[in-house]
């Protein structure tokens, strides 16, 4: 038997199109029309205010826990752009401009990281799974979508989120195994912002890049600059076709760097130096993509003072809605079951009576309650 090498078919690239300063390949810029191009930049805009107004909230008490996505807003962007309606969008918790641009309310946004479950209901028609915090247990949920979706021959694609420590999660290897053995419309999204909560990218794996482990499962793959729209615009095109023209799923792995802390209740300065973060601000998604605009005259000063005064007035009407949201704090006791056990009607009443105060005794005598001072 002869000591040859084995011929891998599948194909690994890296793409960039719009550089640090703004500068674009033309031969690479993808077509999309002007209205469009500001519209992609009014969400980037607005995503990027509503995550500085949930930064403030949370500091000031007004939310619980918060995970900023500050310098990520691109990638979830361009492949949400790319999806058509049908299509289903499964993401992890960094994913705030698909959401906006897929006709999320940003007040729903906000409840959600106000602790409240109706955060998590997708609105009418909105073919997309809720908020996922658990590491990595959305591929295993979009593999099976997508396989439904081949199973149904409904023509939708599936588009799945996950981080670069999510890799490291045996759902994401099985998500991407299965996928590739039954040839399932999937798109998975890697976002690399090198730093699973304070695990550095370097110790996540010691593969050159996290796309190539699409090679092991037969799947093709793509490196893009995350913080380029216009590469995750065209990354997106080019992947969502192959996976609905039957090509089989795609993986893309989209390089950018999570600017802020993993959440509010991290402090990254214990374990990264200002240093490291400074070259990346640099690289800024939404600056680039503002630069691009004003350099094909599709943005100017009064068009972002138009965009930012428009934006603020969306964003304090969803903090309104939030803050005046008004919920059960029982409902949860009632959908456990069909039919409430007596372990839960027990906890139902020891809730109530914390909140409310025990009931008012009732005296025999005249049956007027008696409030006993016991």
């Amino acid at each position: 038997m002869p000591r040859e090498a084995i011929e891998l078919t599948n194909k690994l690239e890296n793409l960039s199109i719009l550089d640090q300063d703004g500068n674009v390949d033309e031969a690479l810029e993808p077509k999309i029309a002007d209205a469009d191009l500001r519209k992609l930049y009014n969400v980037m805009l607005k995503t990027r205010r509503l995550d500085e107004r949930c930064l403030m909230m949370q500091r000031q008490g007004r939310i619980g826990t918060y995970g900023p996505c500050k310098g990520q807003e691109a990638t979830p962007l361009g492949f949400a752009y790319a999806m058509q309606a049908e299509d289903w969008f499964v993401p992890s918790y960094r994913e705030l401009s698909a959401y906006v641009w897929r006709g999320w309310p940003l007040g729903k946004y906000l409840v959600w990281w106000g602790g409240n479950e109706y955060g998590s209901a997708v609105p009418e028609g909105v073919n997309d799974l809720p908020i996922c915090v658990p590491i990595a247990s959305q591929c295993q949920y979009a593999m099976g979508i997508a396989w439904a979706s081949k199973l149904r021959q409904d023509d939708t694609v599936c588009v799945c989120f996950v981080g670069d420590g999510g890799t490291s999660q045996g759902d994401f290897h099985e998500a991407m195994n299965f996928a590739t053995v039954y040839n399932v419309p999937l798109v998975m999204v890697v976002q690399n912002n090198h730093w699973a909560i304070s695990l550095p990218r370097s110790k996540q794996t010691a593969s050159p890049t996290f796309a190539q482990k699409a090679i092991a499962y037969g799947m093709d793959a793509m490196v893009i600059d995350g913080n380029d729209i216009l590469s995750c615009v065209t990354a997106a095109r080019e992947s969502i076709k192959k996976a609905r023209d039957g090509q089989g799923p795609q993986l893309i792995e989209a390089t950018t760097y999570r600017i802020m802390m993993h959440t509010t209740a991290d402090d990254p300065k214990k374990y990264r130096s200002e240093e490291e973060v400074a070259p990346w601000l640099k690289k800024d998604p939404l600056i680039r993509f503002e630069t691009y605009l004003r350099n094909k005259k599709l943005l100017d000063d009064k068009i972002q003072k138009l965009m930012e005064e428009e934006i603020k007035k969306e964003i304090d009407e969803a903090i309104v809605f939030y803050e005046n949201y008004k919920h059960d704090p029982y409902e949860f006791f009632e959908h456990m079951y069909q039919e409430m056990t007596p372990e839960l009607a027990a906890q139902l009443a020891e809730l109530k009576a914390y909140r409310e105060g025990p009931a008012p005794e009732v005296s025999a005598s005249n049956g007027n309650p008696q409030v006993s001072h016991a």
